[in-house]
Formats: structure tokens, C-alpha cells, sequence
């Protein structure tokens, strides 16, 4: 076997049973990784430099394709369901072996990293991967070593497997269909296979953190973005994809600690990862310049498509996917704070993209409508692009991530619980969504106005501003905010009939109560204070 690179010092490289493999690229760098993708003709250069890539079939991951290993260490604590889909573990050892012999005589890249900006709670990564373009993603989405840690690094604690190229039979291998992605916690591997779409890696890292951190250490692990202002006070921002997450904590006047995924521990608010893997469809140098500057030589765009006869990314167009991504390493954002870790937070706020055009603009919770709102995890996505298909459909995604957490919901909003209260944070609910009517009557808030009122929330501004309790959901709405038109603030006033409008908010907060069901039962009796009235 030929390695190339810069392989770790006391290598033991036949435990990961790869000895079969032909070539070893250890540790490229950007460059090296770019010009090897170009070679191997998994991507081209855009103008800007930036490296574009397809990752094939899959242009997002496939939940119904993330399997755990359900075994002594897992059974009696992940929660099993159709997240957390169990997998045997003599089915995982078989088909680790026979995607290790597929990789055999192949070349591969190997990747030493590290997830987990606090050194107290650091995890450190391999990864081997049968794509150039793959490996250069985890440089951008993991932490990096320093040349003297890795001149020093060891075996590490997780290993990640990662061969698109590779597809299962699902009646020998216990499979659903050809891709998958499994979790085990006892050999400590995630092991996938038959997708190209990088996420998957990304992701499957922050399901070991959500299991490990909560479970082991009582650190709360969240998905969510943050920022630090100059005083040093932190904000967290959760939301589920298209909500915003990424976009506000980009904010020129505030440094990034990270646009997805953190840790809450005793002593700071940590990231997770070494870069930041935004969504860049209809993509504008006005309306997110952070993002757009940070897409340059070294970055990665997936599934996008080009103007025509130019190398110019056209971001409008989604016709290979709308999860169109742009994966970069965090020093490319401007004001990017290193190390990523931040004080305690001040402000949290939950982030909805709702198209019922129901919730207000900006609301403040209360401890019971705080625990309620993160338990629900809502947001409202478009229908489709269907002629004629326009009513959004609710989802609800438990802490704001549900497909990631191998824990009940209930681990993490005890926690989160905990934390609030020692830390006073105020918890604020944000509506990024449709306002003046639902999702083809009104129209999509205005980032100048979110961004103004989030602004206002984290100076203080709205601390006495006028309240008035929302009829249906009881959150506090602010009677004005610098910067926002008042009649924007009461979403009843913003529609032509407030009679529909009336009727769409106990629609929705049906909705709500429906969803909850399923969590009543394991919840203390005071987040119930915090639920809907229709």
C-alpha cells in the first residue's frame, strides 16, 4: 500500500480493514484535494474559484436511510423509532467488510479532524473517503488539526467511511434500499455508503455528539447557529432549514461562532465544526454578503447549475435541487470568531419560516411557551411547485432536530430547561415567514425587518415596548420595534379578512396540540401552560 501525504505518526491502519487499498492521501490540503477532484473529474471550477461538485442520485440526505446499531450500549438508551431505525450488529460487521473489500485496490483519501471547539470535550475524527471532493468537505466542515497535533496524533476516537460508490443489496445486507448511512457507538464508526451527499458525514457526526454529550458529560448539544456581540454577549438561533439560521447569524456586526451546531456546557456555548454548509439557492451579494464573499477557491458548491456557456453559478436556478449548498470553512466568514467558543447566551431565539402567515413577527416567551415551542419545533414548508398546489404544510421537528437525536426529545428540553434558568436567558419566537396572508396571499418578511427586530431584542430595546398577549398562542407582541412598521408587528392586522385569519390561527394551533400528543405524558405539567388556545 502506497501512502502519500501526511500519514499520522504510529499508524495503525489495518484496524480500519483496509489493508487492501491501493493508495493512501493523507491529509491534503485544499489545493492538493481541488486539483485531484479536477483530475478525477468529480467537479469544475466556477468563476470565483469555488470548486462545483453533483453528489449524484442523493442532493440530500435520506432519513429513511440512517440506521443505529442496536446492541448492548444503545438499546436500553437511544430512542428507537423511524429516526433511530435499528440495525444488527453482525449485519453492520458483515457490510463494513464488504464495503472495505469494494474499496480494495481503489485510492482513497484519509483525514485526520476533530469535532468539539472546547478541548474539554474534543472528539477526535478519522475519515477515509472514496471521493476527493468529500474529503476536501470535511477539511472545510470539521476542525482542523494543527501540523504539530498532527505530527503527534494517535488512533482516533470515531472513524467515518464514507464510499458513494459502493451500493448495497438490501435482501443480503439488511438494508432499505442501496444508499445508507449507520451509527455505531460500540466500534465507534459511522459507515455509508451508496450516496455522494456529504451532509450525511457532517450529520452523522453531530448524531454521535447528540448521544454522547447529553448522555455522558450533561452537555447540552443543539442545532442551532451563534453569534457573540462586542460585549460578548452570545445569541443562539434555533430553526429548521429554511428558516434563517444561517442567513442571521451572519451578522456583520456580531462575530460567528457557528451556523449550526453547538454545545452548551458549564462554562461556554462551543461549535461543533470547523466551517459552515449554507444553502445558497437564490443566493444575492446584497442580501447575505458574509456567504457570498466566502464562496471562493477552497469552497465547495453542490448541485448547482451554471449560467449558460459560463463558469458564473446561476444561484436562482434549482433544477437539480433546491437544497443547493455552498461548504466552507468558518476563517472564510469575515468576523468569525477563533476559537469557536462564546459565553453563556443572553438571547435564544426560535426560528419559523411559517407560510400560514399566523405567528407574529417577533414574541416573547415565557419559561412554560420557551419549553413548549422547543419540544414542538415548528416551522411551515411550502407545499410544492405543483400547478395549483399551494396550502404549506406544517412540520414539526422535536428541539429543532429531530432526524438527529438519538435521544428522547425529553433529555434535551430538561436540559435546556436547566440551563435557562441558571442563566436567565430571555427566548424569543421568530416568524421569518409569510406575513399579510398565507403562503400565496401574503408575502415573505422582509430580512431588513428580522434582522432590525432581532437587532432590537439583543439591545434591549423591546424590554419596554408595550406587550399584548396573542389571543390564540399567548406569546407577548411587541407593540413597536425601531426600524419595523407597527402594523407589521400584529399579524391579525395584516390580513384583508382578520375573520380568516382568525380561523388559520386555530387551525394552526390544532396543529400544535396534535403534534404534542405524543410528548404530554413525559413532560412536567407546567409546559402545558405554555401550549396554544384555539
Amino acid at each position: 500500500m502506497e501512502h502519500k501525504g501526511h500519514p499520522p505518526l504510529n499508524l495503525h491502519w489495518d484496524r480500519n480493514g483496509l489493508g487492501g487499498v491501493q493508495k493512501v492521501y493523507w491529509n491534503l490540503g485544499p489545493a492538493e484535494l481541488v486539483e485531484t477532484a479536477l483530475a478525477a473529474g468529480e467537479g469544475q471550477l466556477c468563476d470565483n474559484g469555488a470548486l462545483a461538485s453533483d453528489t449524484g442520485e442523493f442532493t440530500g440526505r435520506s432519513p429513511k436511510d440512517r440506521f443505529v446499531v442496536k446492541d448492548a450500549l444503545t438499546e436500553d438508551a437511544v430512542w428507537w423509532g423511524d429516526i433511530n431505525i435499528p440495525f444488527a450488529p453482525d449485519d453492520f460487521d458483515a457490510l463494513y467488510d464488504r464495503v472495505a473489500a469494494y474499496l480494495g485496490g481503489k485510492t482513497v483519501y484519509a483525514r485526520d479532524a476533530y469535532a468539539c471547539a472546547d478541548p474539554a470535550h474534543r472528539l477526535d475524527i478519522r475519515v477515509i473517503t472514496e471521493l476527493a471532493y468529500s474529503n476536501l468537505f470535511c477539511y472545510n466542515l470539521f476542525l482542523r488539526p494543527t501540523a504539530e497535533e498532527l505530527s503527534k496524533a494517535g488512533e482516533p476516537e470515531w472513524t467515518i467511511l464514507c464510499a458513494p460508490g459502493f451500493r448495497a443489496v438490501p435482501e443480503r445486507d439488511k438494508t432499505r434500499q442501496h444508499n445508507f448511512a449507520i451509527l455505531n457507538f460500540t466500534r465507534k464508526i459511522i459507515l455509508i455508503g451508496g450516496t455522494g451527499y456529504t451532509g450525511e458525514m457532517k450529520k452523522g457526526i453531530f448524531g454521535v455528539l447528540n448521544f454522547v454529550l447529553p448522555h455522558n458529560k450533561k452537555v447540552l448539544s443543539m442545532h442551532c447557529s451563534a453569534n457573540s456581540g462586542k460585549e460578548g454577549d452570545t445569541a443562539l438561533f434555533f430553526g429548521l432549514s429554511g428558516t434563517g439560521k444561517t442567513t442571521l447569524s451572519a451578522d456583520p456586526q456580531r462575530r460567528l461562532i457557528g451556523d449550526d451546531e453547538h454545545g452548551w456546557s458549564d462554562q461556554s456555548i462551543f461549535n461543533f465544526e470547523g466551517g459552515c454548509y449554507a444553502k445558497c439557492i437564490n443566493l444575492t451579494p446584497e442580501k447575505e454578503p458574509e456567504i457570498w464573499k466566502a464562496i471562493r477557491f477552497g469552497s465547495i458548491v453542490e448541485n448547482v447549475v451554471f449560467k449558460e456557456g459560463t463558469r458564473e453559478v446561476d444561484y436562482d436556478n434549482g433544477s437539480k435541487t433546491e437544497n443547493t449548498r455552498c461548504a466552507y470553512p468558518i476563517h472564510y466568514i469575515d468576523n468569525a470568531m477563533v476559537p469557536s467558543v462564546g459565553n453563556h447566551p443572553k438571547h435564544l431565539f426560535f426560528l419559523t419560516a411559517d407560510a400560514f402567515g399566523v405567528l407574529p413577527p417577533i414574541s416573547r416567551l415565557n419559561e412554560a411557551q420557551a419549553m413548549y415551542h422547543f419540544i414542538s419545533g415548528y416551522t411551515a414548508k411550502v407545499a410544492g411547485t405543483e400547478v395549483g398546489v399551494t396550502e404549506p404544510q406544517t412540520t414539526f421537528s422535536a428541539c429543532f432536530g429531530r432526524a438527529f437525536l438519538p435521544l428522547h426529545p425529553g433529555r434535551y428540553a430538561a436540559l435546556l430547561g436547566q440551563k435557562m434558568k441558571e442563566h436567565q436567558v430571555q427566548v424569543w419566537l421568530v416568524n421569518t415567514g409569510w406575513t399579510g396572508g398565507p403562503y400565496g396571499v401574503g408575502s415573505r418578511m422582509k430580512l431588513s425587518y428580522t434582522r432590525a427586530m432581532i437587532t432590537a431584542a439583543l439591545q434591549g430595546e423591546l424590554d419596554t415596548v408595550p406587550s399584548q398577549a396573542h389571543p390564540v398562542f399567548g406569546v407577548a407582541v411587541p407593540a413597536s420595534c425601531p426600524g419595523v412598521p407597527d402594523e407589521i408587528l400584529n399579524p391579525r392586522l395584516t390580513w384583508s379578512d382578520p375573520a380568516a385569519y382568525d380561523a388559520k390561527a386555530s387551525q394552526l394551533a390544532a396543529a400544535f396540540i396534535k403534534n404534542f400528543d405524543q410528548y404530554r405524558e413525559g413532560v412536567d405539567a407546567k409546559v402545558l401552560e405554555g401550549e396554544p388556545r384555539p
